[in-house]
């Protein structure tokens, strides 16, 4: 038994022709019914409907488009080959497309390495690679798309039917995929120490490993992810407040090294140039005077306010 894509090696013929040899064999039909004779008119009806029944033979397939076909219930190959041809009109022909489709998978709640509640979605480029795989290993005769509050029951279209199928299965493996994926990796940096790798600054490994996870869940149906990445990415709702404080006071914190770094690098400079240029001559207890006068100047929030010293230094 065939479990996999093979090409259909049976009778095959141009549409073309056989619509020429189909038009030749209908007008032989009506001229023998015209005769009127027994036999004539016996074998013009038969021919006629032999010839309606061929009228099923005829397929036109488009590009990226492809044809299953089963006859009496048995696989017997795929044809993927494009324009208008004739087979066997016993054959079932299902018709299943090879074209790429996307699916932006709606955002869920999963929990990071480290146990933080994230919501994270992804947007994929998938496609159907091995037609057999996709038309009988997936169940499409009762299948069921949630989507905006209401229930879609398949159509009687069956292309349609199949392709919502096949996004029903992606969807519900996507969802899967992500949440296993979200577990390998800590939100941000500062949450894992010692992880290169995060969610958040993802250099293109978190991407390859959602393909491969994806791939590998959606194997058995023949569908083959091309691209995926995650296109969404944030606290759930319940930490957003708390992680928004501690980001708000890691950038504080940063900005206030880079602030007293640059300020002491100043007071340096200040104090190199004042001893240079010999203005003025500084013992131990002015130099920390002025040194702690310039960091509160430079370090402070709001301007600072100018006092005049009509005295002396101490005084």
């Amino acid at each position: 038994m065939k479990a996999s894509e093979t090409v259909f090696k049976g009778v095959k013929l141009s549409g073309f022709a056989a619509l020429t040899a189909w038009f030749i064999l209908l007008v032989g039909s009506i001229y023998l019914i015209t005769l009127g004779l027994t036999w004539s008119v016996l074998v013009g009806v038969v021919g006629l409907f032999i010839l309606f029944i061929c009228l099923m033979g005829f397929m036109t397939i488009e590009p990226n488009d492809a044809r299953v076909m089963v006859f009496f219930g048995k696989y017997k190959g795929t044809i993927t080959e494009n324009g208008f041809m004739w087979v066997n009109p016993f054959y079932n022909k299902k018709k299943i497309t090879l074209r790429a489709r996307n699916l932006d998978a709606a955002p869920i709640k999963v929990n990071d390495k480290v146990g933080n509640p994230v919501m994270i979605g992804a947007v994929m480029v998938w496609r159907v690679k091995d037609t057999y795989k996709a038309m009988f290993n997936i169940d499409s005769s009762s299948f069921s798309v949630v989507q905006a509050g209401t229930v879609t029951i398949g159509t009687s279209a069956e292309l349609s039917k199949h392709m919502q199928s096949f996004e029903n299965f992606v969807t519900i493996q996507s969802d899967a995929a992500l949440r296993k994926i979200a577990g390998m990796y800590a939100y941000d940096s500062h949450e894992a120490e010692g992880d290169n790798v995060t969610l958040r600054s993802d250099d293109g490994e978190v991407a390859r490993k959602l393909e491969e996870e994806l791939n590998s869940r959606l194997a058995i149906a023949g569908i083959e992810i091309i691209e995926a990445r995650i296109n969404y990415l944030a606290y759930a709702a319940e930490i957003a407040g708390v992680m928004l404080r501690r980001q708000q006071a890691d950038a504080i914190i940063a900005a206030r090294e880079k602030i007293v770094e640059g300020a002491v690098s100043m007071v340096q400079l200040a104090l190199d140039k004042l001893a240079k240029e010999e203005i003025v001559d500084l013992d131990e207890e002015k130099k920390a005077a002025m040194v702690s006068n310039l960091l509160v100047v430079l370090c402070a929030d709001e301007a600072a306010t100018p006092v005049l010293n009509t005295g002396t230094l101490h005084h």
